[in-house]
């Protein structure tokens, strides 16, 4: 893993860097293999990403859109991560609906959803069970109490090391999640993370010893190379920061 840190001045520069560095890899993705996958993160922080990727002209048909996880809520829910970025995104793109792949969170059963995610990418890579596809690019926050996903600290979801989708926990609300060697077997995980209250889980994730159990986004350790965009409120939890 290459870690590639890099501090912006405000979150408006940071989403116009995280912006950069998809466009590019748009760029490669489909000029190496004739495709792009991406996961999508939930939360406040990448909106104004996915607002700006709207009005960009790509080529839609070539780019398959995921989520690294999702409430399980239905999509029309206020909470729903596919719910937000079809709002601001999705709705205002040529996309074809075949080329946008959101979690399913109407069986009633998280467990069941997460299984019928997974075996759809199982499908759409052509990857056998118990084998890790590679998607070009995850995108992921972090929380103030370190977790990324819903990889929250403390939970079962952070053991799972044989599945590509789990049921993640945030107090009695069941989540779905890409596990952590997933996202690692990405080609590139781009962490967007801005706000002063995450300096102290920065702290932490970012020294070489520390308890990834209470800071999850420490277990993120990526195949390939690992950009973390920070706003300077957030980044003055780095160690000299």
């Amino acid at each position: 893993m290459q870690r590639i840190v890099e501090i912006l001045p405000n979150k408006t520069a940071l989403v116009d860097r995280a912006q950069e560095l998809i466009l590019a890899q748009i760029t490669s993705a489909i000029a190496a293999r004739g495709q792009f996958t991406i996961a999508l993160s939930g939360g406040s922080t990448p909106k104004p990403l996915y607002e700006s990727l709207a009005q960009q002209t790509l080529p839609w048909d070539n780019i398959h859109i995921f989520w690294g996880d999702e409430r399980y809520v239905p999509p029309d829910h206020p909470d729903s991560n596919e719910g937000m970025t079809r709002q601001v995104w999705l709705n205002h793109i040529p996309i074809p609906p075949a080329n946008i792949h959101p979690m399913p969170t109407g069986a009633g059963d998280p467990a069941i959803d997460a299984a019928r995610y997974e075996t759809e990418l199982q499908t759409f890579f052509h990857t056998p069970p118990g084998t890790f596809p590679a998607l070009d690019v995850m995108l992921q926050g972090m929380g103030d109490d370190g977790h990324t996903a819903s990889l929250f600290p403390h939970t079962a979801a952070l053991k799972v090391r044989d599945r590509l989708v789990t049921v993640g926990q945030k107090d009695d609300q069941p989540r779905l999640t890409f596990t952590a060697p997933f996202i690692n077997q990405a080609r590139t995980v781009i962490f967007l993370v801005a706000g002063e209250n995450k300096q102290t889980a920065l702290a932490h994730v970012f020294v070489a010893i520390d308890d990834d159990d209470q800071y999850p986004s420490r277990l993120i350790q990526p195949q390939g190379n690992c950009w973390w965009l920070l706003d300077q409120p957030a980044a003055k939890g780095l160690p000299g920061g």
